[in-house]
This record gives structure tokens, C-alpha cells and sequence, in this order.
């Protein structure tokens, strides 16, 4: 098998980066959530789920991406509706992916107008800041609380702190004002929100529900606030937690904020699953919240979905482009013939290292740290390519071929390293 996870150096084992905060097993569909299991991705759609055909279609994209579980906006009657029709053409394509309703402000009414849509979700998502006001909040909860346990189904309960009860808040900045040593008004609404979460769960288990078929989430935009949140909610509940920075925003300024929280909480063992909530650039594609959300897992070592490539970011010594081009081309590659590892039983090789270095002052150190790497030749050095294997010099190949010699011997490699397939075996004995 190859080296995987025996790598990682500077942590030790049983520290707080793999040491997950034990959680209750929460049953989604055929999947659990929970300390006991792995961090799960889930992603959300972006389509009018009254369409059903486009819906459909996003979520497969969503589940071939790697997306665990899919949420989508249960917002009215139509979709109500449309929701058995999603679940049955998914059905019948074959995706027994996992399908989340989100409610705001009339769950209780479309979960009961529409029983066909409560059955037909595997798990629903309140929101406690806007399923009613004043008398009308805890009724509201309520029977959303028992249509979940009429359907055994279970419910995320995700506190955002943009629809805050504010009856919470409101009360908490009451109690600020008369404190001697007073908090910010950031600092007391991450403490309502968090107070909106546990009062939320004691409710639920009150009204009946079962302590381990809910979930819980604590969203705000803003990283310290969001990570103190979850710091905070952590020892108070033994549910499991999903995480996610809520508008998280664009591009780099998302991608860079979501992996800075959810990193920040996931190394101290916080998190059962997770949601990287970016704003897609006009006609990009929803997958790749999915995507930014797999690759944080795999670079905290937590979890591993298809080998990674490490390559340097170049200088002037690496005046060549060649280097950049087959980090990019390997990349492309790699994720192209997982799938065909996978089905050839190749156990392990998700966890496979590979690195692309473009000049001698760090390749041949960063290539031996890698499964497989190559060293190509910067600015004024010797043109040819080095190639290591668990960190032994194999090989030495012209640029011009670099490229397609370093793939036969990565495919060498996960066939000598990495679990043979079931039938290779059966014929061996």
C-alpha cells in the first residue's frame, strides 16, 4: 500500500487535528451523521425546485461532484409538490443521494398541506428565527417538530444569525446593558445565537423528538464570530454539527473565508458535516462549492477523495511554462482515472501524493516527500527530468517526454502499491 497518511509529520497522533468531538449518530436516509463516522459534504441547489427536470439535473451534477447530501428551497405549494416527482426521478436513474428540505417561515404549513413532500424529504431544515413570532413561534416549531416524527425523519435546526429570534436577542442585549463588564453587540448576538440553538434542541426533545435525529448548525458571515459560535455550542449540545460560513461571497474572497473557518474548527476536532456556501460567478457551475469543500478535508488529512498534486507556485528561475502546464494536464488526469481506479478496487490510492516541481532548489526535496514526484529543470539547469518514487531517484527523462513518462509511472505504481483488484486476486489462487 502506499505511504497515505504516514506523511503527515509536526502532528502528533491522538492531538486535537484527528481527534473528532464525540457526537450522537444521526440517521440521513442510508447515511450517517456523527463523530463515528466521516465528514460529510453537502452542497445546496440553486434552481427553482418547482422545476423539476432542472433540479434534477443540479443535483445530479451536485452528487457527481462528491456532494453527500443536497438541500434545496421548499418555499411554496409548487415545490412542495415537486418534491416526490425529484425524488422518483432520481430514484429511477439510480442516485439514492439524500434530499433536504428548507423551510422558512411556513414549514409547518407545507409539511402538513403536503404530506407527500414531508415523506418524500429525508431530513428538514428550520430555521428558528423565522418560523413564527411570538405566540405564533413555538406552535409553528412544534408541528414541524411532529410532522419529522409522524415521517421519522430527522431536522437540522440552523440558527443564522441574519433571521435571529429576536426575542432571544433581545433579551441577552437586555441583559448586557446591566452587566458591569459589558460585551460588544457582536459578541452578545453570537452568544443569542447560540442560545437560539440550545433552547431550539431542549424544545425539539420536549416536544418529543428524539435526541439523536437532530442536527444542528450556528451560521454567521464572518469567520471569528462564526468559529466562537461553534466553539461555544460544541460542549453545551451532543449533537452533531454542520458547519458552514453563511454568504461566505465570491471567488478567492469565499473560498479563502469558508477555508479559513471551517479549517479553524475542523482541526479542533468540531464538525460532522460541512457546506462551503460560495456565490457562483454567472454561468459557473454550482459543483464547485462541492469541490472547494472536498479539497479543505483533504488538506487537513481528514478525509481523501482522489490523489492531490503539489506544484510550485514559480520564480524566476523557473522561467519555463512547462512545469505549470503538467501540474495542470496531471491534475486533469489523476481526477479522470479515479474513477476507474476505484472501480478496479485500487484501495488507497485516493490518499496518493504527487508533486510537479519546476526547478533544483526545492524539487528533488519536495518530489522524495511525495508517492510519486518529478523535478523539472528551471533556468540554466542540466534539461533533464527527475523522477522519485517514495522518495528513491527512478528515472531521468527528456522534457519532451517528461509528461507521458511520469503517467505509466504513476499507473505502475498504484497497480504495485495499492490494493489489486478483487478478480486479480481471485486468479492468483
Amino acid at each position: 500500500m502506499g505511504r497515505g497518511n504516514s506523511m503527515m509529520i509536526g502532528i502528533p497522533k491522538g492531538s486535537d487535528w484527528t481527534k473528532r468531538r464525540k457526537s450522537l449518530q444521526v440517521r440521513v436516509r442510508d447515511m450517517y451523521i456523527g463523530s463515528e463516522h466521516p465528514v460529510a459534504v453537502q452542497s445546496m441547489t440553486n434552481t427553482n425546485t418547482g422545476d423539476v427536470k432542472g433540479t434534477v439535473a443540479q443535483i445530479v451534477e451536485l452528487y457527481k461532484a462528491g456532494s453527500e447530501l443536497v438541500r434545496f428551497t421548499v418555499q411554496n405549494k409548487e415545490m412542495a409538490r415537486a418534491v416526490m416527482p425529484i425524488r422518483k426521478a432520481l430514484d429511477d436513474l439510480g442516485y439514492n443521494i439524500p434530499l433536504i428540505g428548507d423551510f422558512h417561515y411556513n414549514g409547518h404549513q407545507l409539511l402538513t398541506e403536503v404530506p407527500e413532500c414531508a415523506d418524500a424529504l429525508d431530513k428538514y431544515r428550520i430555521n428558528p428565527g423565522n418560523v413564527g413570532f411570538g405566540e405564533k413561534h413555538d406552535d409553528n416549531f412544534r408541528k414541524i417538530i411532529d410532522v419529522a416524527k409522524d415521517h421519522g425523519k430527522p431536522v437540522r435546526i440552523g440558527v443564522n444569525w441574519g433571521s435571529l429570534d429576536q426575542s432571544v436577542l433581545t433579551k441577552l442585549m437586555d441583559d448586557n446593558t446591566r452587566s458591569k463588564t459589558p460585551k460588544t453587540a457582536e459578541e452578545v448576538t453570537v452568544d443569542a445565537v447560540v442560545e437560539s440553538a440550545v433552547q431550539s434542541v431542549n424544545k425539539a426533545v420536549e416536544y418529543g423528538m428524539e435526541p439523536d435525529r437532530i442536527i444542528v448548525s450556528t451560521k454567521i458571515s464572518e469567520v471569528p464570530y462564526m468559529v466562537r459560535a461553534y466553539e461555544l455550542l460544541a460542549p453545551r449540545i451532543e449533537q452533531p454539527l454542520h458547519l458552514g460560513l453563511t454568504e461566505a461571497g465570491l471567488g478567492s474572497k469565499g473560498i479563502a473565508a469558508s477555508s479559513a473557518a471551517l479549517s479553524l474548527l475542523l482541526t479542533k476536532g468540531i464538525g460532522d458535516t460541512i457546506r462551503v456556501s460560495l456565490t457562483p460567478t454567472p454561468g459557473s457551475s454550482r459543483a464547485e462549492e462541492v469541490t472547494v469543500a472536498r479539497q479543505i478535508l483533504q488538506s487537513l488529512d481528514i478525509r481523501h477523495f482522489s490523489p492531490l498534486v503539489s506544484s510550485c507556485p514559480g520564480c524566476g528561475r523557473t522561467t519555463s511554462t512547462v512545469f505549470q502546464e503538467m501540474a495542470q494536464e496531471l491534475t486533469g488526469y489523476l481526477q479522470d482515472r479515479m474513477p476507474d481506479w476505484k472501480s478496479a478496487g485500487y484501495a488507497g490510492v485516493e490518499g496518493m501524493k504527487v508533486a510537479v516541481m519546476g526547478c533544483v532548489v526545492n524539487g528533488p526535496g519536495e518530489s522524495k516527500r511525495a508517492n510519486l514526484g518529478i523535478s523539472l529543470p528551471g533556468s540554466g539547469e542540466n534539461p533533464s527530468c527527475l523522477i522519485y518514487e517514495d522518495g528513491k531517484h527512478v528515472a531521468s527523462v527528456k522534457a519532451s517526454e517528461a509528461s507521458e513518462e511520469f503517467k505509466k509511472h504513476i499507473e505502475r505504481y498504484v497497480e504495485s502499491h495499492y490494493q489489486k483488484p478483487i478478480a486479480e486476486k481471485e486468479r492468483s489462487h
